[in-house]
């Protein structure tokens, strides 16, 4: 499966580079929407509730009423992740706060799960320089993604893997990271960051990875009518 992403700040649709640098800004997600209308899931990333700074809450709404969406950002409790449901998202992506300084927070994940279903949560493993990091991708973990998968997977249905280090980069992906990735679950994963030629996302699909595209499409580096060829 191919996944268009829609990253919202400040009531708007952004691209980032390296989760900083604003590269790309759209007014409405409507444009957006319509033309991801051939693919049947939207990824959904609230930039300013996963900085802590606010909402974007009725965008999330706007977008979730007219297309499938997973969602993520802020989700730091039950209630977040609630909401985020009741606004329409069909899986809910947890970040940062599914890990603490030692491992996995089991006691968060576990609450999650009982609140709205092991199916509909999805875990972002982020790695950047071969470790996890969290907290906008400023900290760093002592564990890699590999080692994390297994002990994650009663928490999840699936994972979102972002190769930090090249991502909005425009420079291409780790394709043998995710082969590795791939070989240690069953689970679902998708492939996020630096995922840029026609050959990124076919060997992603190959291995039974999904890719989840931002820039290269935003740019019209990949086209959309070759990639929906692919679905």
């Amino acid at each position: 499966m191919i996944v268009p992403c829609i990253d919202l700040m400040d009531g708007k649709v952004v691209q980032l580079v390296q989760g900083r640098e604003k590269a790309l800004e759209v007014e409405s997600p409507d444009e957006m929407i319509a033309k991801f209308a051939a693919f049947p899931e939207i990824q959904v990333i609230d930039l300013d509730a996963a900085l802590g700074r606010g909402s974007n809450d009725g965008l999330v709404r706007h977008i979730a009423a007219r297309a499938a969406t997973r969602v993520g950002g802020g989700v730091r409790g039950v209630d977040r992740a609630r909401a985020l449901v009741e606004q329409g998202a069909r899986k809910v992506i947890v970040g940062t706060s599914a890990f603490t300084r030692t491992g996995i927070n089991e006691p968060l994940l576990a609450a999650l799960v009982e609140a709205v279903g092991r199916e509909r949560l999805v875990i972002a493993l982020d790695s950047k320089g071969g470790r996890i990091v969290i907290k906008g991708w400023q900290e760093a973990t002592a564990f890699t993604a590999e080692e994390m998968l297994r002990s994650l997977e009663p928490y999840c249905s699936g994972f979102l893997c972002t190769y930090v280090d090249k991502e909005g980069m425009m420079q291409g992906t780790d394709l043998e990271w995710f082969r590795r990735l791939r070989a240690a679950t069953a689970h679902e994963i998708t492939a996020a960051g630096g995922i840029t030629t026609m050959e990124d996302v076919r060997a992603l699909l190959a291995m039974n990875v999904r890719a989840a595209l931002g820039m290269a499409i935003y740019t019209g580096r990949l086209s959309l009518a070759e990639l929906a060829k692919l679905i």
